[in-house]
Parts: C-alpha cells; sequence; structure tokens
C-alpha cells in the first residue's frame, strides 16, 4: 500500500531455496533487504489483504509441498506465522475477495494436481475448506471480474487445460464455462478497465505460445 514492490522467496544463484525478501522503492530505484520469511520456499502465492498486511501461502521446498502461511507487516518489516492451510500445495492461486477472505485454488501437492479451494479468513487467521474446482489444474490463472466472481483458467492436469470456471463467492459454488481457443499453462491473465480478461502466453506441450485472447463476461455472470 505504500507503492514499494516486495520480492520473496525463491531460488538464489546456488540454487538453494531462500527465505530472504528485499523491497524496491519506485522513487528511488534502490532495492533493500527486510524481514525474512519463516520458511525458505519457492512457487507460492502473495496477496496483500485490506489491512495492508501481505499473506504469503504454501509453495515448496524441493518436491515437499508446503501448507504453512505467514504474514508480513509493512509498518514493522516483520513476518509472523498464521493458520496452516489443510492442504500443501505449490503453483496454487490466492486471491482476495471482496469481503477480504483469500480464495486459495488447486496447485500442485508434489505427486498430483489438486481440484481442492480453501479459504481463509484474516480476522481468524483460520482455513476452511470450500467447494472443489471441476477440474484439478496448477499453473493456472485466477482473475477477480467486476462482478466479484472469480475466473480460474487453463492450468494442467495430466496435459495443459483450454477449460475454464467462475467461482461465485455469494453462493460458494463452481461452475464450468467456455474453453479458452488455446490449452495454455504458466500463462498472465489480466482484467482490463472494460472488464474483459485478456489471457496472453503460457505454454503447451513444451510449446511456448504466442497466443492471447479475451474473456468477455456475460453481464448475467
Amino acid at each position: 500500500t505504500n507503492g514499494k514492490v516486495l520480492v520473496t522467496g525463491g531460488a538464489d544463484a546456488n540454487g538453494q531455496w531462500t527465505n530472504s525478501v528485499e523491497l524496491y522503492d519506485p522513487s528511488t530505484e534502490i532495492w533493500s533487504n527486510t524481514g525474512s520469511m519463516n520458511s525458505a520456499r519457492g512457487a507460492h502465492t502473495l496477496s496483500v489483504l485490506t489491512n495492508g498486511t501481505v499473506l504469503v501461502t504454501g509453495g515448496h521446498i524441493g518436491i515437499y509441498a508446503l501448507n504453512s502461511a505467514e504474514l508480513y507487516d509493512p509498518s514493522t518489516e516483520i513476518w509472523t506465522t498464521t493458520g496452516n492451510m489443510i492442504l500443501g500445495r505449490e503453483k496454487h492461486t490466492a486471491s482476495v475477495l471482496r469481503n477480504g477472505k483469500v480464495l486459495i485454488t488447486g496447485g500442485f501437492n508434489g505427486t498430483s494436481a489438486l481440484d481442492d479451494v480453501e479459504l481463509y479468513d484474516p480476522s481468524t487467521g483460520i482455513w476452511t475448506i470450500v467447494a472443489s474446482m471441476n477440474t484439478p489444474r496448477f499453473g493456472h490463472t485466477a482473475s477477480i471480474l467486476p462482478n466479484g466472481k472469480v475466473l480460474v483458467a487453463g492450468g494442467a492436469y495430466r496435459n495443459a487445460l483450454g477449460s475454464t470456471e467462475l467461482y461465485d463467492p455469494s453462493t460458494e459454488t463452481w461452475t464450468t464455462i467456455g474453453n479458452m481457443n488455446d490449452a495454455r499453462i504458466e500463462h498472465t491473465a489480466s482484467v482490463l478497465t472494460n472488464g474483459k480478461v485478456l489471457v496472453t502466453g503460457g505454454e503447451y506441450v513444451s510449446v511456448i505460445l504466442k497466443s492471447a485472447e479475451l474473456y468477455q463476461p456475460l453481464q448475467t455472470n
């Protein structure tokens, strides 16, 4: 919320998983070290909560998927642990809903893709299981639409997926919608100012994609 950029974890120059964290200040174009996470991790998620703290979830250390979660306070630059996720996962998504809760979808548990979904309540630090997606997937995207619903697109389950589905927070249900034109994993998805979602790039069967496509939400969605 202060305009700085927080970069966390991953692998260092020696290929070792790290818990180190850095801050980039756009006003000075300078990087500085800040408090380290409690756990080293890669392929995790970061979410800025409504109170300005940053929630980090899951990821992995080597072959081990993590279920741990922690919070970063920008005012103190200190990390504190919060409730563990019910399932360890990496390459999942984390979306801050309108009600301030965080929706975690899918991912990889070290052996298989997940369709499991969890909700984090920042006011209690507690995780709860909600309705599973229709398709297990990892390396997908999750985009919050202007109407508050969450669009999940692509990813992989055995092979790259073209399928998409919508989560409705008001009913906690998933609905399968139309497939993308290209199946893809490790792509990006951006919600545009007109409400459409731009999906770009990614990979399909070891082929790097340059294709892009637009999703137009239905008015009834």
